[in-house]
Parts: C-alpha cells; structure tokens; sequence
C-alpha cells in the first residue's frame, strides 16, 4: 500500500486560550494553557488513525519539545525515518485561541529547521507514495533542501502541497520549481484566491490545476461549505459536516491526514474528500491539535 509521508516542520503549539485579543502594547489574561504535538504531526496522526502507514522525515530536536513530538508519534505507529539533532531542541508554537475559535500564532524555530536533501531522502519515497510539503518549509533555510529534495524524487511518487498563507508571496520562480513537481494541491479558500487573483471561490481549482503537472488535483476547502476538488477536467463539489467549533486549530491538516490515507488505500478523489470533511467535523468538536478521529469514528458519523 502506498505511505503517507511528511518533509515538513514537526513543532509544539503551546494554546493560550484567551478572551480577546490585546491591543498593541495591552494585556489579555489567559484562561487555559495547553501543549501538544503540532505541525505535520498533525496529519501525520489523522493519516495514521485512517490505518495509513505514516512516516515523518523532517528533522526534530533533543529536550522536552522534541520527547513530546517523538511520544505523540511513537504513540500513533507514526514513523521516525530521521535521527534527532543532538545540538538542539524542537521549536514551538504559541497559539493565541479566542473563544470564536480564530487563532493567531507566534513561531520560534528550533532542530525543525536543520534538514538536509540527505536528511529529507530518508523517507525513501517509493513510486505510489504521497510526499507531503509545506509553504512554511520553503523559507530559508529550508528552500533549497526541500526543492533539490523534491526535484530528486521518481516521476512515480506523488507530491502533496500544502501551501499554507505564505505561498503566493513567494517568487514566481520559487513557486513554479514547486508546482512543476506537484501533483496534489489542497488547500483552505483564502490561500487559493491570494495565488490565483480570482475573487470566484469555484474558478480557483481550476486556475490552480494548470499550474501543476499533468494529471493533478486541486482541492479546495472552504470550511462549512466543504471542499471543492477538480481533477479530469470537471470540480466537484463535495459538501460539509457543520459543526459548532471549539477549535479550528488542525482542521485543515486532519483534513490532509485523511484525504491522503484514504487516497493511499485506493479511494477516489471524491470518496476521499467526503471522509476527510467528516474527519475534519469531527476534530473541530475537540480541543488541541491531536483531534482527528479513528476510521472507526468517521464510519460512525457517516453512518
């Protein structure tokens, strides 16, 4: 069966929960504190609890930040292809969490960011296995790791992007090095229309497609309205699971984690996305990063 495999940043996101955002130079006092695995661990797990073979490759530090990654993933079946930085610790998120749910964060980078295009060929992608790649791993210093990584991989092995905010201000040429080897784009509304110009939500799969290589898929999420996904020359629309949130923090990477697992035991794209959107209902019920349901929880809710 085909992995799930991730080059990108394994980080803690440490939740603040709050009332409101402060004003510049203000105060907000916090209401609950959480720490959990995030980042790719996030998909990593949601893949994993779809009963995916999942493997990360990313590097990850020595101290407490990169002990709670390896537990969290240890705990899942979760692969470790990489060994640990013996100089550094993992670095860490501060999540701002207000109670409508929205989420603001603050990042200090740490052992996350010491890979190498030898470190990323751990993985040992195989043809049929999905290749998972972040827009926040094409920052310096990890850019020319990850691209020469990318651009080393067999025709035959997929290459998922997950653009994230920062991927439609990056140079035209850097996106196009990325694009040209991508076959799989999922992504949230807002990182859709900000690479394509489109203001109409159902034209930017389209527009995203002839962008990627020949064959590819382009998924797009828009919360509870569901996802859109084109592939073959035609979008789907498949529609959402609304559910009152608690957190919204790894939705979409739950949804990834799912999408990708399933696509790995042979379901079409349609099928796939109708079970990530349920996963994805799901773990915005739920606090923290390490949300995503079982197989068994999303047969449950479907039913």
């Amino acid at each position: 069966m085909s992995r799930v495999l991730h080059t990108a940043q394994a980080l803690v996101d440490v939740i603040l929960e709050i009332d409101d955002l402060p004003p510049r130079g203000g105060n907000a006092n916090v209401r609950r504190e959480q720490k959990y695995a995030g980042g790719a661990v996030t998909t990593l797990i949601a893949a994993a609890r779809t009963d995916a073979e999942a493997v990360h490759g990313g590097a990850h530090g020595t101290g407490p930040n990169g002990d709670l990654i390896r537990e969290a993933l240890a705990r899942e079946g979760v692969i470790l292809s990489d060994a640990p930085r013996p100089d550094a610790d993992t670095g860490y998120c501060t999540v701002l969490l207000e109670p409508s749910a929205q989420r603001t964060f603050l990042t200090v980078y740490g052992a996350e960011r010491q890979i190498t295009a030898e470190s990323l060929a751990t993985l040992d992608p195989q043809v049929g296995d999905l290749v998972c790649v972040s827009g926040y791993s094409l920052f310096a210093p990890t850019r020319e790791p990850l691209l020469e990584f990318l651009e080393s991989l067999d025709e035959g092995v997929d290459v998922v992007l997950d653009p994230g905010d920062p991927f439609a201000d990056f140079p035209y040429e850097v996106q196009q090095r990325v694009l040209a080897r991508t076959t799989v784009w999922t992504s949230n509304a807002d990182e859709a229309r900000a690479l394509t110009d489109l203001d109409a939500l159902e034209d930017t799969p389209e527009a995203i497609r002839r962008r990627l290589r020949p064959g590819a898929v382009a998924i797009v999420r828009d919360g509870d309205r569901g996802c859109l996904v084109f592939h073959h020359g035609r979008g789907t629309e498949i529609p959402a699971f609304p559910m009152t949130p608690v957190d919204t923090n790894g939705a979409g990477d739950t949804h990834t984690g799912v999408l990708l697992a399933e696509r790995a035991f042979g379901a079409d794209w349609e099928s796939a996305a109708t079970r990530a959107n349920a996963a994805a209902a799901i773990a915005v019920t739920r606090r923290g990063t390490e949300s995503a349901p079982t197989r068994d929880e999303v047969d449950a809710f479907l039913s």
